[in-house]
């Protein structure tokens, strides 16, 4: 056991032990003094080398004196310079708002920026004799003790907000870095009224503002203006995200499509996290529109940028269910069951404490539960032989029967927007909040896609053979109607012919007929004439005898000239 020399010395010399103890905290005090001295010119390089070495002697510096408000700064503003958000937001957790206030608690933004409306009353017991109750809201008594605080804020200092706003923006918690930047802003802003209204004529100097005109110089980007630029942009996302949700809420899928690539698809980047949410609610919309690929393809960015999404496996773990690959999906729901019994070990949801959940933990071991009957299912299908008859249509998004001009610009339009080469593109306008991530995302998002695009060309492969198939058979069906057409046109043709022959046979008999039957009437007539010339000659011979005197009658038979 060391002996305290300050307490071994009490009784023999009080005196001595006093100034021993005032000795020691005297030196203290100017190590930590010369830390932070060094600490600020390694800071004024600009060097991440001389700031990472700056960081250490500010951690010896907080060893000495944990509550140094200067090097917590100091500290603070260099995890910032560095790219540190996850320390810088573990360093000032405490003043998250979203983690300050429990969320079952009624909640409002105060004046100062806080959450700290709550409408629950207690009942205290008085320590006296009273026998009587007093009552009071724990609103009011929260109301007073954040009023205390922000009254002491400049003593803790408004930087707080400042750059832990800053980190929180960089981690995609984009309504959380709103109100950090606004408070800290406003506070920058009281401070500075306050100091004015104390300053004289003879105090104020114009060196404090100086202003840009032809002999000045280009002056550097102050931390207001970072701010401000930074407030604006953040205050954009938050438009369009809630816009986008409102347009999903309300069934609009195609709208809800359009705000969400906005925010994805914009020219100014958006944090990792952020973007990953993005990417999961397009998801959903793109799910609901009945656009199967794209679908699937958010949920591979989701989960390249976050793979402890519980919603982006869900998701993709369904929508290959839908169109029946089975084989995926229950290696979604594999990997699901390990993070669910990965939460049930650690006894907390994945990720930092402010990462944003859409699962409690208390529903975990009941969603456990189902997953597991879920597999059992899928499994049983598996072994049953339900793997080759993926739905390829639902895939692409095309319906039953189409035509090969339709499967080529759905293929087309696909392939130009999954391609395996482009599959990365969305990574350069994302912030990570840690760069060494990035080489993990690329990878994981590389191949995701490669898994998508073979699927799809197998997809393409199999249903154009199937219309290559329906196209032979449509043309051999063609190909029977038109040899069955041209029998049907000769068998007509022939009964035609058979007709026109037995019409012209009937109008030749009825032409002989009628040349026989006018043959017989000229004959007829002909002897007709003939005997009634007869006659008249026979009547003309005895008329001439007896006029003659050869009263001798002409011998004419008559029934040679009947005949």
């Amino acid at each position: 056991m060391v002996n305290d020399p300050c307490t071994s010395t009490m009784a023999a010399s009080p005196t001595l032990s006093c100034a021993e103890k005032k000795h020691w905290w005297i030196s203290n005090k100017k190590i930590v003094e010369k830390y932070i001295k060094d600490a600020k010119i390694l800071i004024a390089s600009q060097e991440t080398n001389e700031i990472a070495s700056a960081l250490g002697l500010l951690e010896a510096a907080l060893v000495l004196s944990p509550r140094l408000e200067i090097a917590l700064e100091l500290k603070a503003r260099c995890l910032l310079y560095l790219r540190c958000f996850k320390d810088v937001a573990y360093m000032l957790q405490d003043y998250i708002p979203s983690l300050r206030i429990p969320s079952d608690d009624t909640s409002s933004t105060s004046s100062s920026g806080s959450y700290d409306n709550s409408k629950e009353q207690i009942r205290l017991i008085s320590s006296g004799d009273e026998p009587n109750f007093k009552c009071f809201s724990v609103s009011d008594l929260k109301k007073k003790v954040m009023a205390s605080l922000y009254k002491n804020c400049n003593k803790e200092g408004q930087w707080r907000y400042l750059v832990l706003g800053q980190a929180c923006c960089h981690l995609g918690l984009m309504e959380d870095a709103m109100v950090l930047l606004q408070t800290g802003k406003r506070l920058a802003t009281d401070a500075f009224r306050r100091e004015s209204i104390c300053w004289s004529d003879d105090s104020f100097s114009f060196a404090k503002f100086p202003l840009s005109g032809k002999n000045c110089t280009t002056l550097p980007i102050t931390e207001s203006e970072i701010i401000s630029q930074l407030l604006s942009h953040i205050k954009l996302l938050l438009r369009r995200k809630t816009a986008a949700i409102a347009a999903l809420d309300a069934g609009l899928y195609s709208e809800a499509i359009r705000h969400f690539s906005k925010i994805v698809d914009g020219r100014r980047g958006a944090p990792q996290g952020f973007m990953a949410e993005c990417y999961m609610h397009r998801a959903s919309a793109y799910r609901s529109s009945g656009r199967t690929a794209e679908a699937i393809a958010d949920c591979n960015r989701t989960l390249a940028l976050d793979p402890s999404c519980i919603d982006a496996l869900r998701t993709r773990a369904a929508l290959f269910e839908t169109i029946r690959c089975l084989p995926d999906s229950l290696h979604d729901l594999e990997h699901l069951k390990l993070l669910y019994n990965s939460i049930l070990r650690d006894r907390k949801l994945s990720g930092p404490i402010w990462k944003r959940q859409n699962v409690e933990y208390r529903e975990i071991p009941g969603r456990l539960c189902s997953l597991a009957t879920k597999i059992q299912e899928l499994k049983k299908r598996v072994a049953n032989g339900e793997t080759g008859n993926v739905d390829y249509y639902a895939l692409i998004g095309l319906k039953w029967g189409c035509s090969r001009s339709e499967l080529e610009r759905a293929h087309l339009l696909l392939t130009l927007r999954h391609k395996p080469d482009k599959s990365t593109s969305f990574i350069e306008r994302c912030e990570f909040a840690d760069e060494q991530d990035v080489d993990s995302v690329r990878d994981r998002a590389k191949m995701s896609a490669l898994l998508l695009y073979r699927m799809m060309q197998r997809g393409y492969a199999s249903l154009m053979t199937i219309i290559k198939d329906e196209e032979m058979a449509e043309q051999q069906r063609k190909k029977a109607a038109a040899a069955l057409q041209l029998m049907q046109q000769q068998v007509q043709l022939n009964q035609e012919l058979q007709q026109s022959k037995a019409d012209t046979f009937g109008t030749a008999a009825m032409q002989h007929a009628t040349s026989c039957s006018n043959t017989n009437a000229t004959n007829t007539n002909a002897t007709v004439f003939q005997g009634v010339f007869c006659r008249d000659i026979a009547i003309v011979g005895n008329l001439l005898c007896q006029t003659a005197g050869f009263n001798q009658p002409i011998p004419v038979k008559y029934e040679a000239l009947s005949c």
